[in-house]
C-alpha cells in the first residue's frame, strides 16, 4: 500500500474517534459535568497507557523537561475543557468549524512561544481565518454567546498546546506526552468534580470508555498520518470532518444544518491550506 493510501486509513481512523468522541461527550453531559467527562478521560486513557507501557518499558516516557509539560497540559485541559462544554450545547458543525481556527492562533502565538516570524503569507492566511471565523460567529447579528466563546477559548488553548507539543517532539517521545497529559490532567479534572460528584449510572460508562480510548485513538492516528504524508496532503482530508458533522448531528439530534456556518468554515480551511502550502515552497 502507497504512503498516501496508509496516511488516509490512519486519518479515517483518527476523524471516526473524533466523532465518536464527540457524541459519546454530548451523551454523558446529560448526566455528568464537563470536569467529570475529563476526569474519567484520563483516568481510562491512563489504564490503558499503563498496560502498554508495561509491555514496552516505561523508559520509553522518560523526561528533563516536565515543567514544560505541566504548561502544556494546562493549556490543553483549557481546550479540552471548552471542546466538551460546546458539545454539549452547539451544533456538532458549529463545534468543528470554530475549531478550525486552532491554526490560526497558532500563527499568531509562534513569534512569541517559539521566535518564528510572522511572515506575509502566514499574515495573509490569518486575516482570511479570521474573516472566516466572522462569518461563523457573525457578531452584532447572532449573539455570541457562553458555548460558543467556550470553544473560542478552546481553540485558544489547543493552539499554546500545539506550540509546547513543538518544543517538547525535540526531547520527549510522542507516547511520553500522551502519558504525562493523561497522567497531569486526572486531578485537574477530579478536583473539581468532587464538589458537584454525581456516580455515573451503567449506560454512561461504555461511552466514558468510548472518550477515553477515542482520545488515544485520535492522537495516535493523526500523528500516524502526519509521519507518512506531507501536511498539505494530510490537513485537506481534516476538513471532512465538517460535512460529517452536519450529517451525524442532523441525524442523531436534528442539529440545524447552518450555511454561514458551513461557508466560514471553508473561508477558515482556505486560510489555513494557504498556510501550510507556503511552508512547503522552497526557500
Amino acid at each position: 500500500m502507497t504512503p498516501f493510501f496508509l496516511a488516509s486509513l490512519w486519518m479515517g481512523v483518527a476523524l471516526s474517534s473524533l466523532m465518536i468522541m464527540a457524541v459519546a461527550g454530548r451523551e454523558l453531559s446529560n448526566e455528568l459535568t464537563t470536569f467529570q467527562i475529563l476526569f474519567f478521560r484520563s483516568t481510562i486513557g491512563l489504564v490503558v497507557l499503563a498496560v502498554v507501557l508495561q509491555r514496552i518499558g516505561w523508559a520509553a516516557i522518560r523526561t528533563k523537561k516536565l515543567k514544560l509539560h505541566i504548561g502544556r497540559n494546562i493549556s490543553h485541559y483549557i481546550g479540552q475543557f471548552g471542546w466538551f462544554y460546546g458539545i454539549a450545547y452547539l451544533p456538532l458543525a458549529q463545534v468543528f468549524a470554530i475549531e478550525f481556527t486552532v491554526p490560526i492562533w497558532t500563527a499568531l502565538l509562534a513569534p512569541m512561544v517559539l521566535g518564528e516570524s510572522l511572515t506575509r503569507i502566514r499574515a495573509t492566511a490569518v486575516a482570511i481565518g479570521f474573516v472566516g471565523i466572522l462569518i461563523v460567529l457573525r457578531p452584532g447579528l447572532v449573539p455570541v454567546d457562553v458555548p460558543t466563546f467556550a470553544v473560542l477559548i478552546a481553540a485558544f488553548g489547543f493552539a499554546g498546546s500545539i506550540l509546547m507539543t513543538k518544543r517538547l517532539t525535540r526531547t520527549d517521545s510522542a507516547l511520553a506526552m500522551i502519558f504525562y497529559m493523561t497522567l497531569l490532567q486526572l486531578p485537574m479534572g477530579l478536583v473539581p468534580s468532587l464538589f458537584q460528584w454525581t456516580t455515573p449510572s451503567p449506560a454512561m460508562w461504555p461511552w466514558l470508555v468510548v472518550v477515553g480510548v477515542g482520545a488515544l485513538s485520535a492522537h495516535y492516528s493523526m500523528a500516524r498520518a502526519f509521519a507518512l504524508a506531507d501536511a498539505v496532503v494530510v490537513a485537506p482530508m481534516d476538513f471532512l470532518r465538517l460535512p460529517l458533522a452536519v450529517v451525524v448531528g442532523l441525524m442523531l439530534y436534528n442539529d440545524p444544518v447552518d450555511l454561514w456556518v458551513v461557508l466560514g468554515a471553508a473561508v477558515i480551511f482556505a486560510g489555513n491550506f494557504l498556510n501550510i502550502v507556503s511552508e512547503r515552497r522552497p526557500v
